[in-house]
Formats: structure tokens, C-alpha cells, sequence
């Protein structure tokens, strides 16, 4: 049904706001028919954007949230409300869209079609304005300054980490990237901030303060106590604005912690700008938020269960890491494939120490590394380290449970969303 906005994908990937800005003045720019929060980030930004989006609803308010990739289905990508739109309505939008870029085309306004992230950023903002949106979080696709999202004039923007990922795109050092993800930063709007390094955080405010734009470190003068309870924590927060009753987060990890707080920060933020979120509706998001695909664990069966992460880079395998290492120390197998731009070795380097067997396998992607260069980058690092390559996600879970009756699965979206596929259909169980 999406096959024009699938073929855009041969499109690749490319940075700029000429195409997206002409795309949506024919659309008759429905990027400014709502309120829109802008959240950037290494890690930690989707799960920030689903807390936030959480806290808009639980407001009452008519809220929607765009994030990118999706796991399974390319409706996850267009919330409003509380759930995906429904799909002939994203289809006949789609249409909509594409064919107002074909027509640009055609007339010589634009060189070539959109890219993927274009198309889905403007079909993005033409549903949340047919939808009559009050306001939308919108999730930055990748780096900031010149994402397709940037053309939005925000009430609030978010940069909740600074790492190294998409180096290619983003250059090779914290400082240039941050300059990217700084690039959101509009003049006069307030700016949140998770924990930076500390010459980023000094780079990121001379970048504010040359467009009057204030910025939140969020956890300044702010106070936490933490306690966990098989992998989920429990948090007691006092900011200068409130002090918060004991909230268990919906998300495992640590560093869901800390993504709270950032999420907490913006939400408080939020309310003298207009968009108000009482405190209740703050503590409710966080505990029932749902955000697939993080440290995500499925149980089977009384005996089998799976731990589904996305964790896609060094910072985001540190965190698997560190929730494994404390709650999972009988090291479990782990399923991985990864893109063929990702820092495997990074990630590796991270997660061999916490993880038992390594199964390998193939995904149906242009960009996926190869079995045999993972294998590679594995023994150059543990020579010893039994590695099983497996062609396709279903016969590797298979394998991986005889390793261990809890699996955990990470690398990429791409297998964690076709391993998730397959539990909800249940083919692992046949």
C-alpha cells in the first residue's frame, strides 16, 4: 500500500531544509497548525519523546508524537492521540503528499523527489493538522541543524545526550556533533538539557546565547533517590518546582532515569509557555508510558523470555550493558546484527563482558553488516568467544534458547522490530 514512500528510500540520506521547506509551503505549511516540542539527542530522545507525548495526553490535550524508525510498522511513526493513525487514513495522506512532491517535481521547483525522512516528516505534519492537533512532540531524525524536522518553530526544544553516532553525517568528535544537535536551537526558546559533557554543555550554551535562548540544565538544583526492583526503578524527584511522590517507571534501565528527569524538566518547563501539565499528569506518564523496543522484556512462556533493545550504538550498548551486568548475571545469549555505519566494535567491546554465546544473523537490509565481519570484529576482540551464525532472526532465537531460557536481542531496529514481529504473531512458538 506505501509503495511510492517505500521507493524513497533509494533516496538515501540527505541533510538540508530546502526540500522539506518547498514540500510543505504547497502543502500550505500545516507544520504550523499546532504547538510543537523539538527533541534531539544521541540516546535517550525517543524514550524523552514518548514520556513527554504521555504527559500531553494524560493533560487532556489532543497531542500526537512523531519518532523514527519504526519497529514493524510504519504507522508507529504517526501518533495522535494514544495510538498509531489508522492506516487508510495515513495512506490517503501519503498519496496526498507524494503527489503534491511529484508535482514540484514536474514544475521544476524541486531537482529531485523528497528522501524517505522528508516525505514522512511532512506527511507527519499534514496528518497531525487533519487531525487537529493541539500539540506534537516532534522526535529529530538525525543530528539536528539540517534534519527535515527543523523547519518548526517550536515552543520548547530538548537535547537529552551528546555521543558519538552517524559520524559520517556528523563528524567525528563530541563538539561537532553537538554543534548539529544545537542546531535546533531557536531564537528565544527555551533549550533542556540531559547530562552533557562538560565542554559540550560550554559549547552548547555559547550556541544559545547567540540566539537568546535559555538554557535548562535539567539537573540542576535538582535532587533524586533511587531504588530497584528486578530491573525496574523507582524514583522520589524534587525539582524547584515540585516535589514528586515515589514514581516506578514504566522503562527498565538506569538510564530511563535519567530520561525522566529530562522529560520531568521539559513537562514542568511546558507550563508557563502555555502548554500546562499538571504534576499528576507528569507522574502518570512516567509510569505508564509505553515505548517498545527498550529494554522491552517479553515472557514466552512460564520458562522462555526475551529481552528486545535497540541499542544501536556505544552509549546505547553501555546502558544494555549496565541493566545485564546488574540483573541478568548469568550472562545471556545475545542475538545481534547491526547496520554496516554503526561502531560495532564499540558496541561489542561493551556488551561481550554481560553476554554469553553470540548468534549472528541476517536481516533484509542493504545496510546490514554482514555475518562474517561481525564474527570477525568479535574474535579480534575475544578470539575465545563462541560466535553462531544463523541466516534469519526466527532459526536464531531458535538456537539462542539453547543457550539460556532468557535471550536478549540488540544491534539494530530493523532486528529487534522483525523479532518483535515474530513473537506477536507467535512463529517462535511453532
Amino acid at each position: 500500500m506505501f509503495e511510492r514512500l517505500f521507493a524513497l528510500k533509494n533516496f538515501g540520506i540527505k541533510l538540508g531544509l530546502g526540500t522539506i521547506t518547498r514540500l510543505c509551503e504547497s502543502l500550505g505549511h500545516p507544520e504550523r497548525a499546532f504547538r510543537t516540542v523539538h527533541i534531539a539527542g544521541t540516546n535517550g530522545k525517543g524514550s524523552v519523546a514518548a514520556m513527554v507525548h504521555a504527559g500531553l495526553i494524560n493533560a487532556g490535550l489532543q497531542a500526537a508524537l512523531y519518532t523514527s524508525p519504526h519497529l514493524n510498522n510504519i504507522a508507529e511513526r504517526f501518533i495522535v492521540g494514544r495510538d498509531p493513525v489508522e492506516t487508510k487514513i495515513l495512506h490517503d495522506t501519503t498519496e496526498y503528499v507524494l503527489d503534491q512532491a511529484d508535482a514540484l517535481v514536474s514544475s521544476g521547483t524541486l531537482q529531485s523527489s523528497p528522501t524517505f525522512f522528508e516525505a514522512t516528516t511532512a506527511i507527519a505534519f499534514e496528518l497531525f493538522r487533519r487531525s487537529k492537533v493541539d500539540t506534537a512532540v516532534i522526535e529529530v531524525g538525525l543530528g539536528g541543524r539540517y534534519d527535515a524536522s527543523n523547519i518548526i518553530e517550536p515552543a520548547l526544544v530538548s537535547i537529552t545526550s551528546i555521543g558519538l553516532d552517524h559520524q559520517q553525517q556528523l563528524g567525528n568528535s563530541l563538539t561537532s556533533i553537538a554543534t548539529e544537535k544545537a542546531g535546533v536551537i531557536k531564537t528565544g526558546v527555551p533549550v533542556v538539557t540531559g547530562l552533557l559533557p562538560s565542554d559540550v554543555t560550554t559549547h552548547v550554551c555559547n550556541i544559545a546565547t547567540k540566539v537568546n535562548s535559555t538554557v535548562i540544565p535539567a539537573f540542576q538544583d535538582v535532587s533524586i533517590k533511587s531504588r530497584s526492583i528486578e530491573g525496574r526503578s523507582f524514583l522520589k524527584i524534587r525539582t524547584p518546582q515540585h516535589q514528586y511522590k515515589e514514581i516506578p517507571l514504566a522503562l527498565r534501565g538506569i538510564h530511563q532515569e535519567e530520561n525522566a528527569v529530562v522529560a520531568i524538566r521539559i513537562m514542568e518547563t511546558l507550563n508557563p509557555l502555555g502548554i500546562e501539565i499538571p504534576y499528576d499528569a507528569i507522574e502518570k506518564a512516567l509510569r505508564e508510558v509505553e515505548w517498545p523496543g527498550r529494554l522491552e522484556l517479553i515472557a514466552l512462556d512460564r520458562t522462555r523470555q526475551v529481552l528486545l533493545d535497540v541499542a544501536h550504538n556505544p552509549d546505547g550498548a553501555a546502558a544494555l550493558a549496565r541493566y545485564l551486568s546488574q540483573w541478568h548475571i548469568e550472562r545471556p545469549p545475545l542475538i545481534f546484527a547491526a547496520m554496516n555505519d554503526k561502531d560495532v566494535t564499540g558496541m561489542l567491546r561493551k556488551l561481550l563482558p554481560v553476554v554469553g554465546p553470540i548468534i549472528v544473523t541476517g536481516l533484509h537490509n542493504t545496510r546490514a553488516m554482514d555475518l562474517k565481519t561481525i564474527e570477525t570484529k568479535v574474535a579480534t576482540l575475544e578470539p575465545e568467544r563462541e560466535v553462531i551464525k544463523v541466516n534469519n532472526p526466527t532459526e536464531a532465537l531458535k538456537k539462542a534458547f539453547l543457550y539460556g531460557s532468557m535471550v536478549c536481542v540488540a544491534g539494530s531496529f530493523f532486528l529487534v522490530g522483525t523479532v518483535r514481529e515474530q513473537i506477536q504473531h507467535r512463529a517462535i512458538l511453532q
